[in-house]
């Protein structure tokens, strides 16, 4: 059995030898050109055949223009009717207006009566010149020598007494005009005027005091 296994594997070794010299002998002989010349020779043997180029076919004439025809002229198309839309009605606006505010006509109050006019002027008792004298002369304004004249106005109750003084006019000097309201509240009496009915009533008396140092 060792025997037979040892025959076939040198039978395969020498196959194996064989098949690479063919190998070896084959590249060689294609390296060398021999390879080329057998294709030569195999390519001679071919036959060639020549194929003719088929000629193009004739060009055909173009048709002929179709005949001229009359151009004829576009259909006549209709507009579309108007259409008119009716406008809405114009909207009516019912505006309320309030009843007018009645305000009542003021009324102007009734005018005063008119005072009374007096029928008679109010009259001095006793002597005017007697309400102030030259003893009734302010000291520091006798001192000075200071003179002048007061002008005054006398309110007149229904009694006949003086309820008020204002001076009018002033002397220059306002210890004088002081003074001579002063004198005339305190002693000027009057009979109170009267009006149409005979009654008494209030009025004024006007006049003026004159300051004069006394020699």
């Amino acid at each position: 059995m060792a025997y037979a296994d040892h025959s076939m594997s040198s039978s395969r070794m020498v196959s194996i030898v064989i098949v690479a010299l063919i190998h070896a002998v084959l590249g060689y002989a294609f390296v060398t050109g021999l390879g080329m010349k057998y294709v030569k020779k195999a390519a001679e043997q071919l036959n060639v055949i020549d194929v003719a180029e088929e000629a193009p076919p004739p060009e055909e004439e173009p048709p002929p223009p179709p005949p001229d025809r009359p151009i004829e002229p576009p259909p006549v198309v209709a507009p579309p009717p108007i259409v008119q839309t009716p406008a809405p009605p114009p909207s009516v606006t019912i505006v309320r207006t309030p009843p007018p505010v009645f305000t009542p006509t003021p009324v102007a109050p009734s005018a005063p009566p008119p005072p009374r006019q007096a029928a008679k002027a109010a009259i001095p008792r006793g002597n005017p010149g007697s309400w102030v004298t030259p003893d009734d002369y302010p000291s520091r304004a006798l001192r000075e020598e200071r003179a002048g004249s007061t002008g005054f106005r006398l309110s007149i109750g229904q009694d006949g007494k003086a309820t008020d003084c204002q001076v009018t006019s002033s002397s220059g000097h306002s210890d004088l005009d002081t003074e001579a309201c002063k004198m005339l509240m305190r002693r000027a009496r009057f009979k109170p005027a009267e009006d149409t009915s005979g009654n008494p009533m209030a009025s004024s008396y006007t006049s003026r005091v004159v300051w004069q140092i006394p020699r």
